[in-house]
C-alpha cells in the first residue's frame, strides 16, 4: 500500500476513532493522557500498566473501552492468596464420564483488568506472563490460544506497598507502556461531582466492532517510519545502556538500560500516535511524546539515583535533550 492509499484509508477510519474518543469523553472527565494511551495500546497491540491513586477512574476507563468496542471484559482483583488456576482456569473431573474437562478462567477474554497486580505472588505472575507474551494459557498438558484482540491493563497503587510483591523485571518489560495518572483539576472534579451524583448515568455505546480493531491495527503497521527516525529510536535506547558514548553524565544513576523490546514497542507506539493524528507517517514528536511511557518502567535506577531523588523521568528528559533530532 502506497502513502496516498494509506492516507485515504486513515481518513476513512477517522470517524470510528472520533466516535470512540467521544464515548470516552461522555464517561471520563479529564484523564486525556490515559485515554490516548489506552487507544495507542489498542491500536499497537500492547499491554499497559497504570499507576495511580485509588478513585481516579482507572477501572471505569478500561471498562468503557471494552464496552465501546463490544469486547469481552474481565476484572480480577489480585490478592496474596490468589492461585494461578483462579486466573487461567483448571481441569475439573466429571464423574459421569470419568474424564477431566477444562474450566476456563477469566483470562480468556479480550480485555483483562488486573487490579493491583503487584499484590499477587510469583506463581500467579508467571501464569499471567505466559498469557501476555505467548497469547496462550497452559492448563494441564494442553495449551489454549487466547482470542484476539487480547490486552492486559494492570493497575498499581503507588502509596500502599505493604503486602505487595514487586513485579519481576521480565514481566514489567512485557508492558508496552507504564502510564502515571494524577488527581483531576478543580473544574474537572466539579464536573465529576455533577455527573456521578445525578439521576442518570451515561451508558457507553458500542461504536466499533472487535473485527474493525484488527483492521485498524493492520493500518497502523503500515504507517511509515523513515530510517533516520528508526536510527533516532535506536540512539535513544542505546543512550540508556551506554550514556558515556553520548556524553551523558547519568551513568551512575542507571543500573541497567532498556531492552530491545523497548525499541519495538516505541516504534509501534509512535506509529499509533501518528495514526491518531491522522497521519500516514511518523514525525519526531510522535517518538518524543510517548518516550516517558515507554521507558519509565524499563530503566532500572541505582541506589544513588534513589538517594538523590533522580527519577526515571529526569533521566529520560536528559537523554531526549542530548540526542539530536534528525
Amino acid at each position: 500500500m502506497n502513502a496516498d492509499e494509506l492516507q485515504a484509508q486513515i481518513q476513512e477510519k477517522t470517524g470510528l476513532l472520533t466516535a470512540l474518543q467521544n464515548e470516552f469523553k461522555n464517561v471520563i472527565v479529564g484523564q486525556r493522557h490515559l485515554m490516548q494511551r489506552l487507544l495507542i495500546s489498542l491500536l499497537a497491540d500492547g499491554h499497559v500498566l497504570v499507576e495511580g491513586l485509588p478513585g481516579l477512574a482507572k477501572t471505569l476507563a478500561v471498562k468503557s473501552l471494552s464496552q465501546a468496542i463490544h469486547a469481552d471484559f474481565k476484572r480480577i482483583q489480585f490478592t496474596p492468596d490468589l492461585l494461578p488456576s483462579d486466573l487461567t482456569g483448571t481441569l475439573v473431573f466429571n464423574p459421569k464420564d470419568g474424564n477431566f474437562a477444562v474450566k476456563q478462567g477469566p483470562v480468556f477474554c479480550n480485555i483483562l483488568l488486573a487490579d493491583e497486580i503487584n499484590r499477587a505472588p510469583a506463581k500467579v505472575q508467571s501464569a499471567l506472563l505466559e498469557a501476555m507474551q505467548e497469547r496462550q494459557v497452559t492448563i494441564g498438558e494442553e495449551s489454549y490460544p487466547l482470542q484476539e484482540p487480547f490486552l492486559v491493563f494492570a493497575t498499581q497503587n503507588p502509596i500502599e506497598q505493604e503486602g505487595t510483591y514487586p513485579l519481576p523485571e521480565a514481566q514489567i518489560d512485557r508492558f508496552m507502556m507504564k502510564v502515571k495518572i494524577s488527581y483531576p483539576s478543580k473544574d474537572e472534579e466539579k464536573i465529576i461531582l455533577d455527573r456521578m451524583t445525578g439521576s442518570h448515568l451515561y451508558q457507553v455505546k458500542q461504536v466499533i466492532r472487535k473485527e474493525e480493531v484488527l483492521i485498524l491495527r493492520d493500518l497502523v503497521k503500515d504507517v511509515f517510519v523513515e530510517d533516520s527516525l528508526k536510527n533516532y529510536i535506536v540512539q535513544l535506547v542505546t543512550a540508556t545502556r551506554t550514556p558515556k558514548d553520548y556524553h551523558l553524565e547519568i551513568g551512575r544513576y542507571i543500573q541497567y538500560g532498556v531492552s530491545p523490546r523497548a525499541s519495538i514497542y516505541w516504534a509501534m507506539a509512535a506509529k499509533a500516535h501518528a495514526f491518531l493524528q491522522q497521519r500516514s507517517f511518523v514525525i519526531p514528536d510522535d517518538i518524543k511524546l510517548v518516550a516517558a511511557d515507554i521507558l519509565r518502567h524499563r530503566i532500572i535506577r541505582t541506589y544513588e539515583a534513589d538517594a538523590e531523588n533522580v527519577s526515571s523521568e529526569d533521566l529520560i528528559q536528559q537523554i531526549l535533550v542530548r540526542i539530536p533530532i534528525p
